[in-house]
């Protein structure tokens, strides 16, 4: 049995402990106190809808460490190691390396707007921090706005990528089946979202994307009235929406450009992403680095994280030699 095999029970107790208190929250909580801000944590701003998921994963820790040793990653704690004798020192235990985003997407939720995600990726033992291509399985569970009545979640290991619907409460509604994405190279009709998150940084991210979208228009013959935008505030969501095929491409480039700008900017952070980059590499998304380079970076609560997503490699040879393009144009 793998590493996986054996922790997967664990982890997914975690999400459905983060599901139900998600749940209970919003039915529960007045609005104003979801939304308003707690505490800044080592990777972002913590809101009180935040609140009861980073206590019951505190306390799956303690409950998980006391059983056998383990290094866990949340953006209000950083790294944190623990095992049966108690606190550890380091990642040279013989656990698993774990790393989890209760809510990407806290923004969107707490106004009801939109899902937002639980993001979990895993990480065989190691004697050392571990990067992006140390994870090896990933678990993305849906947390649903209210009186949504079916909930997503998609695990991926070497195996490939399998969805899941369950109900709110927690119970499996439909046995998982493998996703992947189709082999379309379209440059049209469908969803191609440019991330503008930081209004300080909108006008050179939209300047970015008219190059580049122009360049689709003048050589793949793109119709542009035709390539739609959405502008999803979570990278994990972003990402199943590629997965689903819904999104045939998107660009998160915040952290290039404000480098590029010489100006600070919000970005996407590791443990936002690392699980949901396993699941949609599973499934035959292609991403790399928003420069085009290879996606790579440790996992911790403070690195910037911007990429490039396409739906399927047929995809990213059509459109990344524009990509690259519009961003040497407009370096």
């Amino acid at each position: 049995m793998s590493s996986f095999e054996t922790w997967e029970p664990a982890l997914r107790r975690l999400a459905d402990g983060v599901l139900a208190r998600t749940v209970e929250a919003l039915a529960t909580r007045a609005a104003e106190e979801l939304g308003r801000p707690v505490a800044q944590g080592a990777g972002d701003l913590t809101f009180g809808l935040d609140v009861p998921s980073e206590d019951w994963i505190d306390r799956w820790f303690q409950a998980e460490a006391a059983q056998a040793p383990l290094s866990l990653l949340t953006e209000d704690r950083g790294w944190r190691h623990a095992g049966p004798q108690g606190a550890l020192e380091g990642f040279d235990h013989g656990g698993p390396r774990i790393t989890v985003d209760p809510i990407d997407g806290t923004r969107n939720l707490m106004a009801q707007l939109r899902s937002a995600w639980t993001v979990i990726g895993f990480c065989d033992p190691g004697d050392g921090p571990p990067r992006l291509a140390d994870v090896t399985a990933g678990l993305v569970s849906e947390l649903p706005p209210p009186r949504q009545t079916l909930v997503r979640r998609f695990v991926a290991d070497a195996d490939g990528c399998r969805l899941e619907e369950l109900r709110p409460d927690g119970a499996t509604s439909r046995t998982a089946r493998p996703v992947r994405t189709d082999d379309d190279d379209r440059p049209d009709h469908g969803y191609f979202p440019v991330f503008r998150y930081d209004p300080r940084l909108r006008p050179a991210l939209a300047e970015l994307e008219r190059t580049f979208f122009e360049r689709l228009a003048e050589h793949e013959h793109a119709d542009l009235r035709s390539v739609y935008d959405d502008q999803y505030i979570s990278n994990a969501g972003q990402l199943v929406e590629l997965v689903r095929g819904s999104y045939r491409f998107c660009a998160d480039a915040r952290a290039l450009v404000g480098r590029r700008a010489g100006r600070p900017t919000v970005t996407s952070k590791p443990y936002d992403v690392a699980g949901a980059l396993l699941c949609a590499r599973a499934a035959g998304v292609v991403v790399t680095a928003a420069d085009g380079g290879p996606l790579d970076f440790p996992l911790d609560a403070t690195t910037p994280v911007d990429f490039v997503a396409y739906v399927n490699e047929a995809t990213r040879r059509r459109l990344e030699p524009h990509w690259l393009a519009a961003l040497a144009q407009d370096a």
